[in-house]
């Protein structure tokens, strides 16, 4: 559970100086550019005094400050708020998907991180998914790591698989510790030889308790899936991307839960 404190009083009038679009809008052209006074009026097709208003009002909280030249730029404090924006925006563009999925016991750490999210395209439906998922696998030249609470590999996906890894692609996986392996897949595995990579240690394999969210990032694209409410990983809606921001953010989490997994025991999982 996430728990976090403030000083309200102090806080709501930090936020109060955020709640206008168009203070909004002079920090956001800010963090491109310096510009004076004049030059906001005209991008942002607004009076001088409307500027010179809201300028005012972010110089005194100390979101901007001017220089010699009568320009303005964020400060190191304004730059910091700045940041945060697009974590709210995924989340106000999002808000639908949201009251039905849950972020589980994401760190803290990767919450406040998931502006890096915002860039991705929604794709819904169970054979779409799927088929996202084998195109993800298929497109890797380097490497490919996925956390799974369950096992959705098809024949076509684990036929991309056997191929990645006989071009030596690394293959790592971390694994619910109640997933369920069906028979016939654990069947394919051995006829496919996959035994021999694990030997190699170009696939390798780690179990972790409370898989709430899955993930799967190469190095070319990435998708998370999150938990429905019920804390069950819904797999018919996948967030997917190739934005380098959106990769980096999978690709951290993959790594921070490598760190908390344990290594992988056939005989432990069904």
């Amino acid at each position: 559970m996430l728990f976090v404190s403030w000083d309200s009083e102090s806080i709501s009038s930090e936020l109060f100086e955020l709640a206008s679009e168009q203070r909004l809008d002079i920090l956001q052209k800010l963090s491109k550019n310096k510009l004076n006074n004049s030059k906001l009026a005209e991008i942002l097709d607004a009076t001088k005094p409307e500027i010179h208003r809201n300028v005012s009002r972010l110089s005194k909280s100390g979101l901007i400050e001017k220089d010699t030249d009568g320009n303005y730029s964020l400060t190191t404090y304004g730059k910091a708020v700045l940041v945060q924006i697009p974590s709210i925006t995924f989340f106000s563009d999002n808000k639908s998907y949201f009251s039905k999925h849950t972020l589980g016991n994401l760190d803290a750490k990767f919450i406040q991180r998931l502006g890096a999210l915002t860039n991705k395209k929604n794709i819904k439906g169970y054979v779409k998914t799927l088929e996202k998922w084998r195109q993800i696998h298929e497109n890797a030249k380097k490497y490919i790591y996925n956390i799974l609470s369950e096992v959705p590999y098809s024949g076509d996906v684990v036929e991309v698989i056997s191929k990645q890894l006989k071009n030596k692609i690394e293959i790592h996986s971390i694994f619910s510790d109640d997933v369920i392996i069906p028979e016939e897949r654990k069947k394919i595995f051995e006829e496919k030889g996959f035994q021999k990579y694990i030997q190699s240690g170009n696939l390798k394999r780690k179990i972790k308790k409370d898989v709430d969210i899955a993930v799967l990032v190469t190095d070319k694209e990435a998708a998370v899936f999150f938990s429905d409410l019920e804390g069950t990983i819904d797999l018919s809606q996948m967030f997917y991307s190739a934005d380098p921001k959106f990769r980096e953010w999978c690709c951290d989490y993959f790594e921070w839960c490598w760190e908390q997994s344990v290594p992988f025991q056939e005989a432990k999982l069904s």
